[in-house]
């Protein structure tokens, strides 16, 4: 009896002893300097444990994060994973103001981690704002975002940090414009142009580099006459030529602008880091699986090569953007804001990528340990036959839900009044957590068990999101780990 208890607790420490293993084995290599941006924008967020697991399995040594929840730095712990924290734009004021209250965030969300009691965290940089001087805020951050910039950098420096974590900001592409379109009349907009001399002189004394977010999507979507061709790096359309040097793609001749912009404001080698770079796949016509292949295809390939760029060639440094979808970002720059996610909301792969660079047709390693609501769906009663009061409910529930994978171009298009109120029904179901209170529509809806997903439009079923699942799993790993060593030791 007494071995049959040893085997039986024997075989549970194994089991938890190979849980804890499986969490800390290193996957897959990645292109060197390759990073990818990690949101949270979500109604039901991935537990960072399991996203951790994912960012090993894929082979991913930098993270960047847009802010720094210390859950979701704290899981990064012991991985060595180079990490970027951000500071939101709404927090620039109160640091721009207050050196105390500087040094208290980098106390907190810094050095804590640095030196924590579980294992450390790689944090290298902290990003001072996303993209702060974008055109649509209308110059809302442009007088707090250098010296929020300074503060925090004046507190990694009493901590003793400087030569560890250095401050930058994320700049979008808009920062700097050429009125030729051609790299070399590229310069900094005249309207921020002092602004971003002093942070240009602040990343060059503390040697930090410039932050840049390019998204060669967002050329074709913001104009019908752009070259489609051109927004890919196989593509074989049309070339611009520039003092001799031929551009093939867009992400070339954008980044070379950049260049050209920062060699007129007197600081022609100044390190350049791509913040974020990708493509989405629904919410317009140009966004989906099939174009999001092709573009990371050639951006991974090219930064293989360590071709680089004609005026900076050699190898570069990027964070993809980004690691799942968000159903909690806005909307106002398009529906496709929703679906940049290599992966999906629940850490599925959408499509082939190869992060290495070799061009492969292999899929990326999916988030393991993720739990599933019921599978059930909430859909318009077949039974309903007066349609007149379906689109209020339609529009009810859009507003409180993610629709954006409705209407021409995306992933749900063409369907008819019926389903789109099915679509729309289930994604408000699904976010509330499969209520059935959240199924009613004033009589219209009803919960159904057989999947009425209709060829690429998916009616997804939520998952469990809370972190109750995954403490609980180390709870019971803790405690079947001491009931074994307790049965080891006295049978």
């Amino acid at each position: 009896m007494a071995e049959v208890e040893f085997s039986m607790w024997g075989l549970c420490l194994m089991l938890v002893l190979a849980h804890y293993q499986f969490q800390d084995a290193q996957g897959a290599e990645s292109v060197p300097g390759l990073g990818i941006n990690w949101g949270a924008l979500a109604s039901h967020p991935l537990n960072p444990n399991i996203v951790v697991n994912m960012l090993k399995d894929n082979g991913f040594k930098k993270v960047k994060l847009f802010d720094a929840d210390p859950w979701t730095v704290g899981a990064l712990s012991g991985t060595n994973i180079e990490v970027m924290v951000g500071i939101p734009n709404d927090q620039l004021s109160k640091f721009a103001g207050s050196s105390s209250s500087a040094e208290d965030w980098v106390k907190e969300n810094i050095t804590k981690h640095l030196h924590g009691r579980h294992g450390t965290v790689n944090i290298r940089y902290i990003s001072v704002g996303n993209e702060p001087f974008m055109k649509d805020y209308k110059g809302a951050y442009v007088k707090t975002t250098f010296p929020a910039m300074q503060n925090i950098h004046r507190a990694i420096d009493k901590a003793g940090l400087g030569d560890k974590v250095k401050v930058t900001t994320a700049l979008n592409a808009d920062v700097y414009e050429s009125p030729s379109n051609k790299p070399s009349d590229g310069d900094f907009r005249s309207d921020i142009r002092d602004s971003i001399q002093q942070i240009l002189s602040f990343l060059h004394e503390t040697n930090s580099p410039f932050l840049v977010n390019i998204y060669p999507f967002l050329s074709l979507y913001q104009n019908d006459n752009f070259p489609e061709e051109f927004a890919f790096f196989d593509g074989e359309g049309r070339t611009v030529e520039d003092n001799n040097v031929q551009y093939s793609n867009a992400y070339d001749a954008n980044l070379d602008t950049l260049v050209w912009s920062l060699k007129k404001a007197g600081y022609p080698d100044m390190s350049i880091v791509v913040g974020e770079i990708g493509w989405p796949t629904d919410g317009n016509k140009h966004a989906n699986n099939k174009n999001a292949k092709r573009f990371y295809q050639g951006l991974l390939k090219n930064m293989a090569s360590k071709r680089g760029t004609p005026l900076r060639p050699g190898a570069m440094e990027m964070y993809l953007f980004s690691l799942t979808d968000e159903n909690m970002k806005s909307i106002e720059p398009g529906k496709f804001e929703r679906h940049w996610g290599i992966f999906g909301y629940d850490g599925r792969a959408k499509f082939p990528i190869d992060f290495s660079g070799q061009g492969q047709d292999k899929w990326p390693i999916a988030a393991k340990g993720v739990v599933y609501q019921d599978r059930v769906w909430c859909v318009l009663n077949s039974d309903v036959k007066n349609l007149s009061l379906v689109p209020s409910a339609l529009d009810y529930a859009c507003a409180g839900a993610d629709c954006t994978s409705l209407g021409f171009g995306c992933s749900c298009d063409n369907l008819d009044l019926a389903t789109n109120a099915s679509y729309a029904f289930n994604q408000y179901f699904q976010t509330r957590d499969q209520s059935v209170e959240a199924c009613n529509f004033n009589g219209l809806a009803t919960i159904v068990k057989q999947d009425p997903s209709k060829g690429s439009c998916i009616f997804p079923v939520e998952i469990e999101s809370s972190g109750d699942v995954l403490r609980a799993i180390h709870t019971l790993g803790t405690l079947l780990i001491g009931l074994a060593l307790f049965s080891m030791t006295f049978t």
